[in-house]
């Protein structure tokens, strides 16, 4: 696969946008690992490969084991989930998918039951982000595998 164009070159003011709320939900009081597994998740929905690479390696740098991430797409199979982050994620896919699919009050009620109203925010920016993000990778065709986690020391 060769990328279309590197994005970020092309023109850095046009994902301004993106960065601040890539901010935003980094520095939110969301979980660190709810925040790599729903970003994973859409990825997987999407199809993303760029953003899979990104953010299987970024969760496991957050402590993620293998074996959740392994699971993932079939998380609702399994027992190796919290009950809050089998909400991040049913939250994650309704969005992903909400041409298919109504955010219900049911659902809604679920994860706040879990989430307060500022992560309920960030968990809703995070999928916002995460789904740009996707689309943003697969239409220049970024080439997965680059990426490598920052040194943040």
């Amino acid at each position: 696969m060769k990328e279309r164009m590197d994005y970020f070159k092309t023109d850095p003011k046009a994902l301004k946008g993106m960065l601040e709320l890539e901010k935003y939900v980094v520095a939110s009081e969301l979980d660190p690992i709810i925040f790599e597994l729903v970003k994973t998740r859409a990825s997987q929905i999407n199809g993303c490969a760029y953003c899979l690479d990104m953010h299987t390696k970024d969760a496991r740098h957050a402590g993620e084991t293998e074996q959740r991430l392994y699971v993932l797409s079939a998380w609702k199979e399994t027992s190796f989930y919290s009950d809050k982050e089998r909400a991040a994620l049913e939250y994650t896919e309704a969005l992903t998918l909400i041409s298919e699919n109504e955010v219900s009050d049911a659902l809604y009620q679920k994860v706040q039951t879990h989430f307060s109203d500022k992560e309920l925010l960030a968990l809703t920016m995070t999928i916002v982000a995460i789904n740009g993000w996707n689309r943003i990778a697969i239409a220049f065709r970024t080439v997965p595998g680059s990426y490598q986690i920052a040194n943040k020391d």
